[in-house]
């Protein structure tokens, strides 16, 4: 299948992962069986799937062609180029083209004056008046062409304005901005631009990050340090003529790998392989110096040359503007676009179908477990009031007391229950005093204190290490509050199973590692891109202050928020079932109570009672023949391989 034909299979399979939950919350709701915990887990579980994007960014220095290989892998069918591409620097500040129903066709581009504020471009993303739109005609190619040129546009300012925008400065252009004879920098007109385009790729979904090069990128660390990161492929653009330069090299080791780890997701692309058609070459000098310049690509980026692909985005494009197959093949385009879905999808839809399986899959079973307890329940009540049949007044009598004396006794239960509620609600508020975002704020405000009180470089460095010190210190300490509820609710949970026959299982465990490898990742990319001696000595305090806050920091906090939603989720998810089972076996104890206390007071109401216990016992079967169709039908779903619209429709 083709890029697009994959992509609208793997959305298709998405919206039928979304209809099948959406089966289950009305079942649910039809069978009075829904409660606050379950209805916020499905809500959840439908917005993630409703937002889930692939993200797919391009990353290279100037002049490799990086623009004209997203025009010739996605625009395409479009019989022109749509993304400017032409000699020099074409796109100047980062770009994400995508498509929000909700928006018309569009491109919103955010002034690069917004860099004097400590607001981050994700921030501003919450304020539409920050940035300027420009209206779209997606009818009109030519009409595109000149709009979406504006990513390019750039601006002069004084060396002094281009230093309080972030930007670096260097004589020799080397390391920063050249500035020119009269002491002049150009500087990109925008700061960040959002395309909205109605193309059948991005609405399936996808979004494409295109990145400016070297000085431009260092310019907005937010990229570096969150939006590369969360990308599910990138896409490292060379020049098969140059293969890697240091200033190429610099790009990939201080903003693709930043963070060091896994290569997974990481493809390098030899672009213009059509140089070496020069018509003095044989093929097989051709193939020779495109295997040679594999080898060396991938030793050098540390990749395995697999993941190393020579192209042709120029002859690629033309090939497919002019339906060319011939072209179209010589061009390799397929075999990086065939490798592109082989390596993004299967591991993108994994990661769903996981989180799918794991809270659908919870929920289902809690549910499942408590129409058990009902069950057992009615199937104890039959047998005592079956056992009653032709039994006088006084063991009628017997059988009242000892069910008063059951309840008394899961009523003295309940106080070390609620005991225990209260001692859980004291653990719980001591381990967001570590975790929680007041003690976040405070921290942040007293390393920025700290680094405006500073007078040399080193004190600026101890206060930016210390952070991310007290950061992973909190995680630390926020661990072991978790481990003590852990232990807590597992006893909870053992002894209620002991005591009065609950069903509890084995409370859900939870860590916080993952997190800090999260913290350890963003402090690597951190140390290689800010906390350097040449920062330190050549930046003025305040602006690295400020870029600090308004980037870092502000990164820090995002993960924490993350941290303490999912903290949040567990603490909900570990007292729900208890909570659920206690007031379930109540209910079931002060029904029982009623019943006996019926027949006691009228003995024919004996077989009345226990009719109506078999016809509830005979809706809780097709309650549990039905919940079991609907997990069947859900890792069905899950599982099904993923076809085309018209294999499907078939």
């Amino acid at each position: 299948m083709s890029m697009q034909e994959e992509l609208s299979a793997y959305g298709s399979w998405r919206t039928r992962v979304e209809q099948a939950i959406v089966r289950i919350r009305g079942w649910l709701f039809e069978s009075n069986l829904n409660d606050s915990h379950n209805d916020q887990c499905i809500e959840q579980l439908l917005l993630k799937l409703h937002d889930d994007r692939l993200v797919i960014a391009f990353v290279a220095e100037f002049s490799r062609g990086k623009s004209e290989l997203i025009n010739a892998i996605f625009f395409g069918d479009q019989g022109a180029r749509i993304l400017p591409s032409s000699s020099g620097r074409t796109t100047m500040c980062p770009t994400e083209l995508m498509y929000d129903a909700g928006r018309p066709p569009c491109i919103d581009l955010l002034p690069i004056e917004t860099r004097r504020t400590s607001t981050t471009v994700t921030d501003l993303k919450g304020q539409p008046g920050a940035w300027q739109r420009v209206a779209l005609d997606t009818n009109s190619t030519a009409s595109m062409q000149q709009v979406l040129a504006r990513v390019s546009e750039q601006r002069k300012v004084a060396i002094g304005e281009a230093e309080l925008l972030g930007f670096r400065i260097d004589l020799s252009g080397e390391t920063g901005l050249q500035p020119d004879s009269h002491g002049m920098v150009d500087v990109p007109a925008w700061r960040h631009a959002i395309i909205n385009l109605p193309h059948p790729l991005l609405r399936q979904g996808l979004v494409i990050l295109d990145t400016p090069g070297l000085n431009a990128i260092g310019a907005e660390p937010e990229l570096t340090l969150s939006l590369l990161p969360a990308a599910h492929a990138v896409l490292f653009v060379l020049g098969m003529d140059t293969g890697v330069t240091q200033s190429d090299l610099a790009v990939w080791k201080t903003h693709v790998t930043a963070a060091g780890g896994s290569r997974q997701g990481r493809l390098a692309v030899l672009n213009k392989m059509d140089s070496l058609w020069d018509g003095l070459r044989t093929e097989a000098q051709i193939e020779t110096e495109i295997a040679r310049q594999i080898t060396t690509c991938a030793t050098t980026l540390d990749l395995p040359e697999n993941r190393v692909f020579p192209v042709s985005a120029q002859k690629g494009l033309l090939a497919r503007i002019q339906h060319d197959g011939t072209l179209l093949t010589r061009s390799r385009l397929p075999q990086l676009e065939q490798a592109l879905v082989e390596d993004l999808l299967p591991a993108k839809r994994d990661i769903v179908a996981a989180a799918v399986e794991q809270d659908a899959g919870n929920l289902l079973a809690r549910t499942a477990e408590m129409l058990s307890v009902r069950k057992r329940a009615i199937d104890d009540q039959l047998a005592e009031f079956s056992d009653l049949r032709g039994k006088n007044r006084g063991v009628i009598q017997y059988m009242l007391k000892r069910v008063r004396t059951e309840k008394e006794d899961f009523e003295r239960g309940l106080e070390r229950f609620y005991a225990t509620r209260n001692v859980f609600a004291s653990q719980t508020n001591a381990l967001f005093a570590h975790l929680g975002m007041d003690a976040l704020r405070t921290r942040t405000a007293q390393t920025r204190e700290l680094m405006e009180r500073a007078n040399f470089s080193l004190q600026l460095r101890d206060a930016m290490n210390a952070f991310f010190g007290e950061v992973r210190g909190s995680l630390q300490k926020s661990e072991a509050s978790v481990a003590e509820i852990f232990q807590m609710m597992e006893a909870m949970y053992q002894r209620f199973s002991t005591e009065h026959d609950l069903r509890l299982g084995v409370p859900v465990p939870f860590s916080v590692h993952r997190y800090e490898k999260d913290i350890t990742r963003l402090e690597k990319a951190f140390h290689q891109q800010f906390n350097t001696w040449l920062n330190l000595l050549t930046t003025e305090k305040r602006q690295l202050t400020q870029r600090f806050f308004e980037t870092v920091a502000v990164q820090v906090r995002k993960h924490m928020e993350v941290v303490n939603r999912d903290v949040e989720h567990w603490l909900r998810a570990i007292m729900a079932p208890l909570e659920n089972q206690v007031r379930e076996h109540q209910q079931q104890l002060k029904r029982r109570l009623e019943s006996v206390k019926r027949i006691h007071e009228a003995t024919d109401t004996l077989e009345d009672r226990i009719e109506e216990l078999r016809q509830n016992e005979a809706a809780i079967d097709h309650q549990l023949e039905e919940l079991a169709r609907l997990r069947a039908m859900l890792d069905a779903t899950l599982k099904a391989p993923v076809m085309r619209e018209m294999d499907a429709a078939a």
